[in-house]
């Protein structure tokens, strides 16, 4: 949907792709031409069915565009784990998408002779949520939690997924807070070419436990989170070495 400046009544844009209407979209980017890129996470679940997507292994997610010239939405890329996170290169040559439950980063090329092919940006040590491109083009990446043995033994085991989802809402609602994971927030930059650059991190879980949403500006990064109900600042000159406390 699209909501000019001055606020009031949205206006649909967009509400399926080939036939198939969204479910959960999630994320989005927009190019200099209007184009829209965004992710549908699932085409079977729903935002309050999240953890039945991640136990399941679903796959249905999309990564779509929607152009405002043709207002059309036409379908870049299917068969994805969770897609969540979009954000495009400073050039606008390509983009970044994460695939939230393989902990994973994707590139999609725009431009140039990979045009519309996908490939692997970066492996992470956690569960990506957002990503946004900051004045240099590099990019930040907000990791909910980190992987834990609990997650892997999910990951191979179904049938330890499944009794997961069949234990009480209380219960759910604790592993939802560690996704399987050490509860505390995360967040990692990435250059254009998927180095790894630096990572901050609350290791104790004393201010930012889980980071949904990361973005530069000024000098500082303004975090936000599904769980908390506060934003978070960073200063950033507190220096460029890594695993600096948030």
């Amino acid at each position: 949907m699209k909501v000019g400046p001055g606020g009031g009544l949205a206006t649909s844009l967009a509400t399926e792709a080939e036939g198939v209407p969204f479910r959960f979209t999630n994320d989005l980017d927009i190019d200099d031409d209007g184009n829209v890129y965004f992710t549908d996470s699932s085409t079977k679940y729903q935002r309050r069915n999240f953890l039945h997507l991640v136990f399941s292994g679903d796959d249905s997610g999309r990564l779509l565009k929607y152009s405002p010239i043709t207002r059309e939405t036409t379908v870049l890329s299917r068969n994805l784990q969770f897609p969540n996170g979009v954000s495009l290169s400073k050039d606008g040559s390509f983009f970044v998408f994460c695939e939230g439950t393989i902990n994973r980063l994707r590139k999609h090329w725009l431009k140039g002779e990979k045009a519309g092919t996908s490939e692997t940006f970066a492996n992470l040590p956690g569960f990506p949520d957002n990503i946004r491109t900051n004045e240099d083009g590099e990019f930040w990446v907000a990791i909910h939690a980190r992987r834990s043995s609990i997650s892997y033994l999910c990951a191979i085991y179904p049938r330890v997924r499944m009794f997961i989802l069949r234990l009480p809402i209380p219960a759910k609602i604790q592993y939802l807070l560690h996704i399987g994971g050490r509860l505390h927030g995360m967040i990692t930059k990435f250059s254009p070419e998927g180095k790894l650059l630096q990572v901050l991190e609350d290791s104790r879980g004393k201010v930012v436990k889980t980071v949904s949403e990361v973005e530069e500006r000024d000098g500082q990064l303004w975090m936000g989170s599904v769980l908390m109900p506060f934003i978070a600042v960073y200063d950033l000159s507190l220096g460029p070495t890594t695993d600096h406390p948030l």
